[in-house]
C-alpha cells in the first residue's frame, strides 16, 4: 500500500506539474485561449500578459480595493478593529505563537471567530470573481503562475503599479502572502466556503514561491520563469496539504526551499 500510495502521490506532481505548463509557449502565452466559450474582452493598449489573467486581477482589485461595495467596506473595517488598526503584523505574530500551543488550530479558530462575519462576505466577493472569470477552477492554477511571474502588465491600474503581482519592495519577498493565506485558513476553520479554500490555499503557495524566485518589478513587464523551475515549483507546492502549508508559513517572508514533512 505505501508504495501504492507513493506513486499515486507522485502521478499527481507530475500532472500537477505538466498542467501549469501546459499552457506556456516559448513567449510565455497560454493556450487556453481556445477556451472562451466566445466571450471577448476589450482590447487594453499596451497590456501584456495573458488576456483572461489580467482581467480577473484587475476585477479582483476591482471588487476589493478600488470600488469597495458597502458591506465590503464594512467588512474591512471590522477586521481592522479586531487588530486594532496593524493588520498584517498583528495577525502573523498571533498565528506564529498560536501555531506553536499544544491547542492549534482550535486557539487560532477562537481567535477569529469575531470576525466570521466580515470574513464571510470577503470570501464570497473573491468567490465571485474567481468563478466569473474562471468557472474552470482547475485553470485557478495559471492565474497564480502568472500573478507569481510577475508577467501580468496592466495600464489601468490605478495604484502606480501597474503589474498584477503581490506588492514588494525591488529585490525583496513580499509580506501579503502570510496576510492572505491566514484569512484562508480562517475561513477554513470557521466553515466559511472551507473547501474552496482549502483547494485554493496550494494555489497561493505556489505563487508564493513563484513570485520569490522571479522577484518580478512591479511596473514593467517581466520574463517568465524558464519551464524547468515552474515545473519544479509547482510539483513542490501543488500538492501539500493544509499542515504542511501551516508549516511552510512559518517561514517569513520568503517560503521554505522545500515543503516541511508534517
Amino acid at each position: 500500500m505505501a508504495v501504492q500510495d507513493h506513486s499515486r502521490r507522485r502521478a499527481l506532481q507530475i500532472a500537477l506539474g505538466a498542467f501549469v505548463l501546459s499552457g506556456y509557449t516559448a513567449g510565455g502565452a497560454t493556450a487556453f485561449a481556445a477556451d472562451r466559450r466566445g466571450e471577448e474582452f476589450p482590447e487594453v493598449p499596451g497590456m501584456s500578459g495573458d488576456r483572461r489573467a489580467n482581467e480577473l486581477w484587475y476585477q479582483f482589485n476591482v471588487a476589493t480595493l478600488y470600488e469597495q461595495s458597502a458591506d465590503v467596506r464594512e467588512a474591512y473595517a471590522q477586521i481592522n478593529g479586531h487588530f486594532g488598526g496593524n493588520l498584517p503584523v498583528t495577525l502573523r505574530e498571533n498565528w506564529f505563537a498560536m501555531y506553536r500551543e499544544p491547542d492549534y488550530p482550535r486557539n487560532y479558530a477562537a481567535f477569529m471567530a469575531p470576525v466570521t462575519r466580515a470574513l464571510r462576505t470577503l470570501s464570497r466577493v473573491q468567490l465571485e470573481v474567481f468563478d466569473t472569470y474562471y468557472p474552470i477552477r482547475r485553470r485557478l492554477v495559471e492565474a497564480f503562475s502568472f500573478f507569481g511571474q510577475g508577467t501580468l502588465f496592466d495600464p489601468r491600474e490605478r495604484v502606480g503599479l501597474r503589474v498584477h503581482t503581490m506588492d514588494a519592495r525591488p529585490g525583496e519577498a513580499p509580506t501579503a502572502y502570510h496576510t492572505w493565506y491566514l484569512f484562508m485558513r480562517a475561513m477554513m476553520l470557521l466553515g466559511i466556503d472551507t473547501d474552496r479554500w482549502r483547494r485554493m490555499a496550494p494555489l497561493l503557495a505556489f505563487a508564493w514561491a513563484v513570485q520569490n524566485t522571479a522577484l518580478p518589478a512591479m511596473d514593467e513587464i517581466n520574463p517568465p520563469l524558464p519551464a524547468d523551475t515552474l515545473r519544479r515549483l509547482a510539483c513542490t507546492w501543488l500538492p501539500a496539504n493544509t499542515r504542511q502549508l501551516d508549516a511552510a508559513f512559518q517561514s517569513f517572508p520568503a517560503p521554505p526551499d522545500t515543503v516541511p514533512r508534517r
